[in-house]
């Protein structure tokens, strides 16, 4: 298991709770994508529901081949190793375009340029000296990245992109749109984040320290849950998440949960909000209109709910 694969703690506390009575039955696939535990649930008829399935596990191999670090013939590993991928997906370019709104939005927090500084605190077991943390910084910036439809190129050497903070929701929405596509409108898709179709459905917010905080009524929604210190660098203390500034503090927060219209929306801004403080995240909250509740958990356990 990857460091990075268990890095969401969220879980299905219940089984779909439906708005209606129904009929259908439910058909659940289990599997893994992107260093996560995938799961697919669906009802509907059961003929029609293998056919979808199958699709919408076509779209997670697709969606492996693009944003998997692990897969050397990934269009992001080589990226990676080459500077420059010619000719991106559209789907590659519209997470790029995604990460970088996000980017914006929160004073850069959220930057998929982190690989380089996220590989020397893995190296340095998050206590980098101050020539190995500055040689780091001056690979990263989101201003170092340029990408059109003809290419996606890094301007700096020594630069690399991870997506790990916005991949798993970005192939969640799109198996979602899979299914739905095949006439499955009551769904709920979990790859490390969760979007749900027609339902209602109930998830819990887990904690890694303090269990379950949270339950959660999803509908047309979709929702992602970071833990930035359940995984530390080491005796450092500090977790996966890393600040792109170089600073090397703790998160404030135990877990951040965010519902949004999208899974890559939630992903994306719980990543980024496991380095900002309250009143950042309020602001922030109030200029997204896409982002509709956001809970936090201190590292004492006491919850904020926003929204």
């Amino acid at each position: 298991m990857t460091l990075l694969s268990r890095r969401r703690f969220l879980a299905i506390s219940a089984a779909a709770l439906a708005a209606r009575p129904t009929a259908a039955q439910a058909t659940r696939w289990r599997g893994q994508a992107l260093g996560a535990v995938a799961e697919i649930t669906l009802r509907g008829p059961k003929k029609q529901a293998g056919q979808a399935l199958r699709a919408a596990k076509a779209t997670l191999r697709r969606m492996e081949r693009l944003f998997s670090l692990y897969d050397p013939e990934s269009d992001l590993v080589r990226l990676n190793e080459t500077g420059k991928l010619e000719h991106p997906t559209a789907d590659f370019l519209t997470l790029l375009q995604t990460s970088g709104e996000i980017h914006r939005a929160t004073d850069g927090r959220f930057d998929p340029t982190i690989q380089p500084l996220w590989q020397t605190m893995l190296r340095h077991r998050g206590a980098p000296d101050r020539a190995a943390l500055q040689r780091a910084l001056s690979q990263v910036g989101w201003s170092g990245i340029a990408f059109d439809r003809s290419a996606v190129r890094f301007e700096r050497p020594g630069m690399a992109l991870t997506l790990n903070g916005i991949a798993q929701g970005f192939a969640t929405d799109r198996v979602a749109e899979t299914l739905a596509a095949h006439g499955f409108e009551e769904t709920l898709v979990n790859i490390g984040e969760f979007r749900a179709g027609q339902g209602p459905w109930r998830v819990g917010v887990e904690d890694p320290e303090f269990g379950l905080v949270a339950t959660r009524r999803l509908e047309h929604s979709a929702i992602a849950t970071s833990s930035p210190s359940a995984l530390p660098f080491g005796p450092s203390g500090l977790g996966h998440i890393v600040d792109p500034t170089g600073a090397l503090e703790p998160s404030p927060w135990s877990t951040v949960s965010v519902e949004a219209r999208t899974a890559a929306l939630a992903d994306g801004y719980s990543t980024a909000f496991s380095l900002l403080g309250r009143r950042r995240i309020e602001t922030v909250r109030e200029n997204v209109p896409d982002l509709e509740r956001i809970l936090l958990v201190g590292r004492d356990g006491a919850t904020i709910e926003l929204g």
